[in-house]
C-alpha cells in the first residue's frame, strides 16, 4: 500500500501538469483537440487521487497499522465507520480528502460544460488543474498519508476521543465540500479575468455553484455548532475559536456575492465588486486552511505537525497576487454602464447588506490573526476571545437582520413614499409592538430587545411576501392555499426559496438572542444530595460503571424536578478512550445530558468523579430558546434546496 499510494499520487501530479500544459494550448490557439486532451487529462489526474484515497481508506478499515497515518488516526478496537472517518481525522488524510473533493468538483464542471462556454473552459481547467497539483505536491513532498513506520507496531493510537462522535462521520466532509466547493467559482472568475470574457456569462453560470458550496457552508457550520454543544462538554455552541472563524469568513463573502450578483444580472452593476468577492471567498477558504495546518494560532482544531502552514502562505500570496493583478488589469472592461438611481432602492439596500458582510468578514479575520500580528511586532501573544467577537458582532448582526427585512420590499432603481407605506407600514408596526412587551417583560437589554423587534419586522416582511403572491394566485386562478402556495414557490424557486431562508435566519437569531437568559452552575455533591438551578432540582443519584474493549464509562444518574414536580431521569458520562499503545493512558471525553425543549434545555455534564467518597463535579446549565437554532438552520437547508433546484430547463449543456 505505501508503493501503490505513492505511484498514484506521483502519477496524479505528472497528469496534472500535463493538463495545465495542454488546457493553456487549447486556450491560446482556440484548438479543441488540445482542449478535449486536457478534458481527458483532468479525469485521469481525479481518477488517479481516487484510487490512492480508496488505498489510504483500505488501509484503515484492514489495519494497516505499518503506515503512520494508520498507526496515528486508528487502533484495532475502534468501529469501522469512525475507521473511515479517520480518512480525514488527521492532516495528511485531511489533505488527500481535500483533493479527492476538488477532483469530484472539477470532473463534474469539465463533464456538463464539455460542449458549453468553449472559450472559458480552457483556463477553467488550467486554474483547477493547477489547484490540484498544488495539494498533489503537499501531499508527495511534506504531508505524505503513505509513510511508513520507521519500526514496527502492532496497534494503533486511535482518533482524539473528541473526534470519536457521529459528527466525525458527517461535519468534516460537509464543511470540506463547501470549503472546496469555492474552487469551482473561483475558476470561472480566473477564467473570465484571462479570456476578456466578462459579460454576465461567467456569473450566471457560478451562481448555481456557489449555492452549492454556501449550502454545505451552511451544513458544515451548524453540524459544527451542534458538535461543540453536545460534545464538548462546555455548554456552548459557538466559541469564535480560530477555526470556527475560518469556516465562517467565506461565508459571509459568499453571502455577500450570492446578493449582489442579483444586482449584475438585473441592473448590470457591480461588476468588479462580484469579482472580488468572488476570489475573496475563494481566498479566504485557503486562508482558513493556512490557519488550521500552520500552527500559528491557538485552537483545538489546528495541525501543528509540519512546516506544511509556509507551502500554504506561499500558495496564498501567489494567488492572491495572480488574481488581483488580472482584476487590476481588467477593471477598464468590468465598469459599470448604468449607476444607482436612488438610496432608496433595492440594489442600495443589497448594496448597504454586502458593506456589511464583508465588514463582519473583515472583523473576524482581525480578531483572528491579532494575537500573531501582535506577537510579531511587540513579542507577546494578546488573547482575542468571545467578549470582543461578541462586542462587535452583536450590532453588525443585527444590522444584517434588519436588512434581511428592507432588501427584498424595495422596488428596483427606485420607490417613492406611497410604496414604502405599503411595504411597511405593517412590518414596522408589528416591529414597534413586539419592543414593548419585550422591554416590559421580558429584558431592559438594549440588544435583545432589538433582536426580537427586529425578527418580528422581518418575519411580517416575509408574511407580506407570501400573503400578497398567494392571494393573486387564489383569487385569479382559483386555486386552493396549498396549490397556491407550491406552485408560488415553484415558479419563482429563487425568490421564494430566498424567503425561506430568510425565515431561518430569523429562528437563528431567536436561539442566539437566548444566551442572555443562559443560567450556569458548576457544584460538587455527593450521591444522594440535590441542587436547585432556575426551575429545576436536580438529585445525584448514582455512578454506574461500563467498559468495552475500546472504553471505559462513567455514568452519573440523576433524577430531576421542575417546579417540585418529577420532571426527567438523566445520565452525564465521562469516557474513557483506551490506546491500544503500550504505555499511553487513556483519553477522556465527556458526554452531556441534554433535555430539550422548544423554551429551554437542562444541560448536564458530568467534570470529574472521586471514587472515594462518592462525589461528583458537574457542570448545570439551562439553555434557553437553542433549539431554534437548529430548527433555523433547517429552514436555511431548506431554502437552499429550493433554490439550488433546477428547472427542467435550465440546464442547456450545447449552448454557447
Amino acid at each position: 500500500m505505501h508503493n501503490a499510494g505513492n505511484i498514484l499520487l506521483v502519477s496524479a501530479l505528472i497528469s496534472s501538469a500535463y493538463v495545465v500544459g495542454a488546457s493553456l494550448l487549447g486556450g491560446i490557439y482556440r484548438s479543441l483537440s488540445w482542449l478535449e486532451s486536457a478534458r481527458r487529462g483532468l479525469w485521469t489526474t481525479s481518477a488517479l487521487i481516487f484510487l490512492a484515497s480508496a488505498v489510504l481508506i483500505t488501509a484503515l478499515v484492514t489495519d494497516q497499522f505499518s503506515l503512520q497515518y494508520v498507526y496515528q488516526y486508528s487502533n484495532s478496537t475502534m468501529p469501522l465507520f469512525y475507521k473511515f472517518a479517520a480518512f480525514w481525522g488527521g492532516q495528511n488524510g485531511s489533505l488527500l480528502f481535500w483533493v479527492l473533493i476538488l477532483s469530484v468538483y472539477a470532473s463534474l464542471a469539465v463533464f456538463f460544460y464539455r460542449f458549453s462556454h468553449l472559450d472559458l473552459m480552457p483556463y477553467v481547467i488550467t486554474t483547477l488543474s493547477i489547484l490540484q497539483g498544488f495539494f498533489l505536491i503537499l501531499l508527495i513532498f511534506q504531508a505524505n498519508p503513505f509513510d511508513l513506520m520507521p519500526f514496527t507496531v502492532v496497534d494503533g493510537r486511535g482518533l482524539n476521543p473528541l473526534l470519536q462522535n457521529y459528527y466525525m462521520t458527517i461535519h468534516p466532509p460537509s464543511l470540506y465540500l463547501g470549503y472546496v466547493g469555492m474552487s469551482i467559482p473561483f475558476a470561472f472568475a480566473m477564467a473570465a479575468l484571462i479570456s476578456g470574457r466578462l459579460d454576465n456569462q461567467w456569473v450566471i453560470i457560478i451562481r448555481r455553484w456557489t449555492l452549492t458550496a454556501w449550502f454545505f457552508l451552511s451544513l458544515g457550520n451548524l453540524l459544527g455548532a451542534s458538535w461543540a454543544y453536545e460534545v464538548l462538554g462546555w455548554g456552548g455552541y459557538w466559541a469564535w475559536d480560530p477555526v470556527e472563524n475560518a469556516a465562517f469568513m467565506p461565508w459571509l463573502s459568499a453571502s455577500a456575492f450570492l446578493h449582489s450578483v442579483i444586482i449584475q444580472e438585473k441592473r448590470n452593476m457591480l461588476k468588479t465588486w462580484n469579482m472580488a468577492l468572488v476570489i475573496l471567498s475563494f481566498v479566504l477558504t485557503l486562508t482558513g486552511t493556512f490557519l488550521t495546518r500552520s500552527g500559528i494560532v491557538s485552537s483545538v482544531h489546528s495541525f501543528a505537525q509540519s512546516d506544511i502552514g509556509t507551502y500554504f502562505l506561499v500558495f496564498l500570496v501567489l494567488v492572491v497576487t495572480v488574481s488581483g493583478g488580472f482584476l487590476i488589469y481588467r477593471l477598464p472592461a468590468l465598469k459599470s454602464k448604468n449607476h444607482f438611481d436612488s438610496l432608496l432602492s433595492r440594489e442600495a439596500s443589497f448594496l448597504l447588506n454586502n458593506l456589511v458582510l464583508v465588514g463582519a468578514a473583515l472583523a473576524v479575520l482581525w480578531g483572528t490573526i491579532f494575537p500573531v500580528i501582535s506577537e510579531a511586532i511587540r513579542g507577546v501573544k494578546i488573547t482575542v476571545g468571545a467578549p470582543y467577537f461578541n462586542k462587535v458582532m452583536v450590532p453588525i448582526g443585527l444590522a444584517l437582520l434588519v436588512l434581511t427585512g428592507i432588501g427584498p420590499m424595495v422596488p428596483w432603481k427606485k420607490t417613492s413614499v406611497e410604496a414604502l407605506k405599503k411595504n411597511f407600514l405593517w412590518p414596522v408596526a408589528l416591529c414597534v409592538g413586539t419592543s414593548i412587551p419585550v422591554y416590559l417583560w421580558v429584558s431592559h437589554s438594549v440588544w435583545v430587545v432589538l433582536s426580537f423587534s427586529f425578527c418580528s419586522f422581518v418575519l411580517g416582511t416575509i408574511y407580506l411576501e407570501y400573503y400578497r403572491g398567494i392571494k393573486i394566485r387564489i383569487q385569479n386562478l382559483k386555486e386552493s392555499f396549498s396549490t397556491a402556495l407550491i406552485r408560488l414557490v415553484s415558479k419563482n424557486e429563487r425568490r421564494y426559496g430566498g424567503y425561506i431562508v430568510h425565515f431561518g435566519i430569523v429562528l437563528l437569531f431567536v436561539g442566539f438572542t437566548g444566551s442572555a437568559f443562559k443560567i450556569e452552575k458548576e457544584i460538587q455533591v455527593k450521591q444522594s444530595q440535590a441542587f436547585s438551578i432556575g426551575d429545576y432540582t436536580i438529585q445525584f443519584d448514582n455512578v454506574v460503571p461500563e467498559q468495552d474493549p475500546h472504553k471505559e464509562v462513567i455514568k452519573a444518574q440523576f433524577s430531576v424536578w421542575k417546579h417540585e414536580k418529577p420532571f426527567a431521569y438523566m445520565d452525564a458520562a465521562k469516557v474513557f478512550y483506551k490506546s491500544q499503545v503500550p504505555g499511553e493512558p487513556a483519553q477522556p471525553a465527556t458526554e452531556a445530558s441534554i433535555r430539550r425543549s422548544l423554551k429551554e434545555d437542562l444541560y448536564l455534564a458530568l467534570i470529574s468523579f472521586e471514587p472515594s467518597d462518592r462525589t461528583i463535579f458537574i457542570k448545570a446549565i439551562v439553555n434557553p430558546l437553542v433549539q431554534w437554532i437548529w430548527i433555523g438552520g433547517l429552514f436555511v437547508m431548506l431554502g437552499t434546496f429550493v433554490v439550488i433546484w433546477p428547472k427542467s430547463n435550465s440546464l442547456h449543456p450545447r449552448s454557447s
